[in-house]
């Protein structure tokens, strides 16, 4: 496993739909161990591929020490509404925001095999998995927030 660089906000594939996997093999296992542990060695909760300049449809989360990793991740429901706790970003560093999200979302995809997946989550984990799919979209938090705010300002 490898650590790997985090882009940050103004690199251009932040802002691109990544592309769906087609391919399951070994690179793609290794991809989503560099994820994991770049992600952990970062303190995140989540990581996407683009965030390490790979225009792949990959996501890894962990809430409660439980790691998901999601290929090709669709979010097929969702439920409620959400606004805190503010979001933060690995690749946007010392900025936090206001997001609305799904309180519950319905998630499918496929495991690092391709065989398929369905997760339900609430909470800071629908949130979690909500951010990592935008940035597959080319969405960051700082698009979405209805305010943004360095972790420092008073309240």
């Amino acid at each position: 496993m490898s650590i790997r660089n985090i882009v940050q906000i103004g690199e251009p594939i932040l802002k691109e739909k990544a592309k769906p996997v087609t391919k399951f093999h070994a690179r793609l296992h290794k991809l989503l161990d560099d994820m994991a542990e770049t992600m952990y060695d970062a303190n995140g909760v989540g990581l996407a591929a683009p965030q390490i300049a790979i225009s792949k449809r990959v996501i890894v989360v962990d809430v409660d020490e439980q790691l998901y990793e999601v290929v090709n991740p669709e979010i097929v429901e969702k439920r409620g509404e959400q606004f805190n706790p503010p979001e933060g970003c690995l690749s946007i560093p010392n900025l936090l925001g206001e997001v609305r999200r799904a309180d519950y979302i319905k998630i499918v995809g496929q495991d690092r095999n391709g065989n398929p997946i369905e997760i339900e989550a609430n909470g800071f984990l629908s949130r979690a998995f909500q951010h990592e799919v935008d940035h597959l979209n080319g969405i960051l938090f700082p698009d979405v927030a209805e305010r943004v705010f360095r972790p420092t300002e008073e309240e």
